[in-house]
């Protein structure tokens, strides 16, 4: 009686256990609605090319510099202001003039000037040479230079931080194919346990064993589901997708399969690196800021035009009636003869500007060949794995078919099972790491070369 009663236990166990398998495949092939758009790596790659703020903020900063070299560059072009006063003399101004009747006699008090006065005055100026404008415009391309590579920077940077999230999602997908996977084959072992106990060929521990490996397998299949969407969200923020919408991701395996293969004879070449494409333009900056700084010890030099047409008179009600119209042309030079040493001291100072300049160059040479090193290793050593790793699923595969088939013949125990099993999902699992990993340094040995593809 008490059998009949453990193995009806069994009976609502086992068919618990296959509800819950079913459940947990329908959920897990029912998550995203066949309705939500699909993105490739490409489109994830396009879409954040469009999307991705700090993208946008970088071709507005691009923007911005050259309106600033607009505005630097304004002054070479002619001045023109308008400016005036008017004025009412409450009392006159004094003078004292000869006295005309009493030569050598003490001079007469008078007073000069129209008590009311206005002039306006157009003024007209045309810089000829001014140290600080040729600087600005030798400076202006280079401000341009700046700013387009910091926007390829950042381009770069998109398609190395997309990728990696894209493929950090799909090793999170991967993983639940897997486990699901894993679940159901587990799930078929539950049901060869219930039988081989049913039919008295082992004793009631192996079903037990059977339950508590499926169970452990459906643990980690549900901490890997809910890893979706923190993994959604990660690269929604790469690509600058709003986070509340839903996207799918999709890739062709055997087009993944041949993006992992790289030319490792490749030479590793400074100058396609776009830091060091950044260091050269602000070298060549700071070489212009010292040339300025020479050119300081000359003078401004500009051509004025100035036009004067003046209204006097006594009563304010006639003011306007008569004006006195006069202008001039002529030359403005300014040349500071003595700064306090300023001059000399910024001249010295931009010089030791340009020695700290080169020697980032050294630090940032060493700092990409450390990068490249390391990239180049890591993709080298990953690539080995993938190979090693990919030999043990095929045969951990075959083992477990193998001791599959004796466990139900009665042959081994279903401790043979359980080992099999587990070297099973840790070579796939490490087989789908590998592959991703892989991907990942192609992608760091890429970006450390100088060769990611960024234009779009």
């Amino acid at each position: 009686m008490m059998i009949a009663m453990y193995r009806t236990k069994l009976l609502i166990s086992f068919i618990s256990v296959l509800v819950n398998i079913s459940f947990c495949a329908y959920s897990q092939n029912n998550n995203k609605s066949d309705s939500i758009q699909t993105f490739t790596l490409e489109q994830c790659i396009d879409f954040a090319f469009q999307y991705q703020p700090a993208l946008n903020q970088s071709l507005l900063n691009r923007s911005i510099a050259k309106i600033n070299n607009n505005i630097n560059l304004s002054g070479w072009l002619p001045q023109l202001n308008l400016s005036g006063n008017l004025l009412h003399y409450n009392q006159l101004p004094t003078t004292f003039i000869a006295d005309q009747t009493n030569p050598g006699g003490p001079p007469i008090e008078t007073h000069t000037g129209v008590i009311n006065t206005f002039v306006p005055v157009l003024t007209a100026s045309q810089t000829i040479f001014n140290p600080q404008l040729l600087h600005a415009a030798r400076s202006a391309p280079l401000y341009i230079k700046l700013a387009e590579q910091v926007t390829d920077s950042t381009k770069i940077n998109i398609v190395s931080t997309v990728s990696k999230s894209f493929y950090n999602l799909l090793l999170i997908l991967e993983q639940i194919n897997v486990l699901k996977e894993d679940t159901s084959r587990l799930g078929r072992n539950v049901l060869d346990a219930y039988h081989q106990y049913v039919g008295g060929i082992v004793d009631v521990t192996d079903y037990e064993q059977a339950i508590i490996t499926l169970n452990n397998s459906k643990a980690q299949l549900k901490q890997q589901t809910e890893n979706i969407e923190p993994s959604y969200a990660a690269l929604k923020q790469t690509m600058g997708y709003p986070g509340q919408q839903q996207f799918n991701v999709a890739i062709d395996t055997a087009q993944m399969m041949q993006e992992i293969t790289f030319d490792t004879t490749q030479l590793l070449q400074y100058e396609k690196r776009i830091e060091y494409q950044q260091l050269q333009t602000l070298k060549e900056l700071q070489h212009q800021e010292t040339d300025y700084n020479r050119l300081s010890f000359l003078p401004t030099v500009s051509a004025i035009y100035n036009y004067y047409f003046e209204y006097e008179s006594n009563t304010s009600s006639d003011l306007f009636n008569t004006a006195y119209p006069y202008s001039y042309i002529g030359l403005t030079f300014n040349f500071p003869l003595f700064t306090g040493f300023s001059r000399i001291e910024n001249l010295h100072k931009s010089k030791l500007q340009e020695q700290l300049v080169d020697w980032d160059e050294n630090k940032l040479k060493s700092q990409i060949y450390t990068e490249y090193a390391s990239a180049f290793a890591g993709y080298k050593s990953n690539l080995y794995n993938l190979r090693l790793l990919k030999d043990n699923e095929t045969r951990a595969k075959n083992v477990f078919r193998i001791v599959s088939m004796q466990y139900k013949q009665g042959i081994v125990a279903y401790l043979n099972i359980i080992v099999a099993e587990s070297n099973l999902i840790t070579a796939e699992i490490g087989y789908i790491n590998s592959l991703f990993q892989l991907l990942s340094s192609k992608i760091d040995l890429e970006k450390a070369i100088g060769i990611i593809p960024y234009n779009n």
